[in-house]
């Protein structure tokens, strides 16, 4: 069955018939983890860096990097048991808009804000299709951990 994965959400499952989906990665970034021995997989869709208070943090933490990655992580070792060291982490998305006058560049810092919280939780990206001027969307099947990508080019 497709679950799809919008703006701010996430979504983790063990049904090996699942697939994971979200759409239209443009300046937004993806990150899923994949646990190989366990046959789990988690996909979160996150908009933006950070809160800009607490109390939306606490709100909306799928929506944001800082807050949506550790909720991802800690959900699915709380859940699926998942072992941190055994998680396979992927990222899509973070693009640039065309325009010269993109003053604030959210997709390279989504991007910078993802590694940042990976890193602090010992994580590695082990792929990565970043960047660029590409719009992405991306299918996780849950029964192997592997991604379809589908782009088309950002006019914006």
């Amino acid at each position: 069955m497709n679950k799809i994965i919008g703006i701010g959400e996430y979504a983790i499952s063990q049904n090996a018939e699942d697939v994971l989906k979200t759409f239209a990665l443009a300046s937004c970034v993806a990150v899923t983890a994949y646990s190989p021995v366990l046959k789990v997989a988690g996909m979160i869709h996150i908009a933006l860096p950070d809160p800009l208070d607490r109390e939306d943090g606490k709100r909306r933490p799928g929506y944001y990097a800082t807050t949506g990655v550790p909720l991802l992580i800690k959900r699915m070792g709380a859940e699926f048991e998942c072992g941190i060291k055994d998680l396979q982490i992927k990222v899509y998305g973070g693009a640039l808009s065309v325009r010269a006058d993109d003053f604030f560049k959210i997709g390279p810092r989504n991007l910078l804000a993802v590694r940042d919280t990976l890193a602090s939780m010992n994580l590695k990206i082990m792929e990565a299709q970043v960047g660029g001027t590409l719009s992405r969307s991306i299918a996780m099947d849950v029964r192997t951990g592997s991604i379809s990508m589908t782009t088309l080019q950002i006019n914006f």
